[in-house]
């Protein structure tokens, strides 16, 4: 069986959303996430989200920022997703997916004032990580904030056991994948000019990292 934390359809989604892909810790993990949003988003006006999946971040955090135009991103497989939820929950700040592979595709010629990417890092390869911090550093105008959402190692130690074994399943399913180390980020972000700003403790063993561009 799969570790709880793995993205799955439950019976507690809406009757509404039922012909959408759906994910569940979406849904568990939405509200402490804006709550770090509004925290430091508060003058931002374009957002671009790396790997925006369903779409259900997207749909449920644009309205509650309204200020802000959020661009939602993914891997073209995933837009007919995306699109669905965008359709069903449609709000004036949101806008259709770009296609973006962090490693293949061409990046967003425009600069942005924030990013954000929510249970992206342990499903990339390292080499996509990388690639995704320096794409980040070179879009963010000086100031802009990078927001990375997810379960990541702290000096080289699993903070809670069920990242260990969320880590170890990752592993089985491809060796590429796994949970992140802090450290090795900090070094990757401070190559691209990304400063960490906060280490967010967050529920479910999970953190949210807060990146500045010089």
């Amino acid at each position: 069986m799969t570790p709880a934390r793995v993205v799955a359809a439950r019976n507690t989604r809406s009757a509404v959303d039922a012909d959408r892909p759906y994910s569940e810790s979406c849904e568990q993990n939405r509200e402490p996430i804006l709550a770090v949003l509004q925290r430091y988003l508060s003058r931002s006006k374009r957002l671009l989200e790396i790997g925006s999946g369903t779409g259900q971040h997207a749909v449920y955090f644009a309205p509650e920022l309204p200020a802000l135009h959020w661009q939602t991103s993914d891997r073209v497989h995933n837009h007919a997703g995306i699109k669905a939820w965008l359709n069903a929950h449609p709000a004036g700040n949101l806008l259709a997916p770009l296609t973006l592979d962090v490693s293949s595709d061409t990046w967003p010629a425009q600069q942005y004032d924030a990013v954000f990417s929510a249970n992206t890092a342990h499903i990339m390869s390292e080499a996509e990580v990388a690639a995704m911090f320096a794409g980040v550093g070179r879009l963010l105008s000086s100031g802009g904030v990078f927001l990375l959402y997810g379960p990541f190692n702290i000096g080289g130690q699993y903070t809670a056991e069920s990242n260990e074994r969320f880590d170890q399943w990752l592993k089985v399913q491809d060796p590429r994948m796994g949970v992140r180390d802090l450290d090795w980020l900090v070094d990757l972000a401070s190559a691209t000019g990304l400063q960490l700003q906060e280490v967010v403790d967050m529920p479910a063993d999970n953190k949210t990292l807060v990146w500045i561009a010089e």
